[in-house]
């Protein structure tokens, strides 16, 4: 068994390191689904997006959103037809390509395409946006790769992209979906490699980090009272580059 430290609790879920290996941190939590980034995330009838609208902000005080005056208190702007979904709010994610326009829909992590989670705001502990880190759902054996690619509440833990829930075989709607526990995820900061990336590129450094960490065994090690499943083998990303 793992030699654990004790970092922070947030909510129900306690955020640890190894005592012979402070680089990383791991915390088991459940997942709820962001549609950050996703390029039909919000519409302004509030119903033809994935999420509900309230979920981005409200008139004088969007964060999810790309406004007129590039403040919470300006007016959203909707993609025109030369965007990925013309009609539909420009949704943001923390992590952004700076060289694109503030205004083009692809600056940001696109919520249905890339796995992503969500890390709270002012948690420190070395991370940068775009951090690599594995997302673990023990029942399943399944594992999947993934970036820090938005900022959420600081009292706030589990949330990831829909591209992720979808991966983990959790139910991905942003209105309807995720689960409230049995997820584990391992960070490795200080990894970051900006923004943009492809998901194999995710996936190959993500592999890389994992691997050299002490894969899967190591996980089991630090969590030996997770439900894992010993009779399913391992299900692995293996998208070339």
């Amino acid at each position: 068994m793992a030699k654990l430290k004790f970092l922070r609790r947030i909510l129900n879920f306690d955020i640890q390191t190894l005592e012979d290996d402070p680089s990383i941190f791991f915390y088991e939590s459940g997942l709820m689904i962001d549609a950050d980034g996703a390029y039909h995330a919000y519409h302004p009838d509030n119903k033809s997006g994935l999420d509900y609208l309230g979920n981005a902000g409200k008139p004088g005080n969007w964060w999810a959103l790309v406004t007129d005056n590039g403040k919470p208190s300006g007016n959203p702007i909707i993609q025109s037809e030369s965007d990925p979904a013309p009609g539909f709010y420009i949704s943001t994610t923390s992590l952004e390509d700076p060289t694109k326009d503030r205004t083009d829909p692809r600056r940001y992590v696109d919520a249905e395409s890339i796995n992503f989670f969500v890390l709270p705001g002012r948690l420190g502990l070395g991370t940068e946006l775009g951090d690599f880190g594995i997302v673990i759902r023990p029942q399943s054996n399944n594992y999947q790769y993934a970036i820090y690619g938005d900022v959420g509440p600081a009292l706030k833990l589990g949330e990831g992209s829909i591209a992720l829930a979808a991966a983990l075989g959790i139910p991905s709607n942003p209105k309807s979906g995720g689960i409230s526990q049995g997820l584990i995820t391992i960070v490795f900061p200080g990894t970051s490699k900006g923004w943009p990336l492809t998901q194999a590129q995710i996936d190959q450094s993500g592999a890389d980090l994992f691997a050299s960490w002490g894969g899967l065994d190591k996980a089991k090690a630090c969590f030996p009272d997770a439900d894992w499943d010993s009779g399913a083998p391992p299900v692995q990303i293996a998208t070339p580059v």
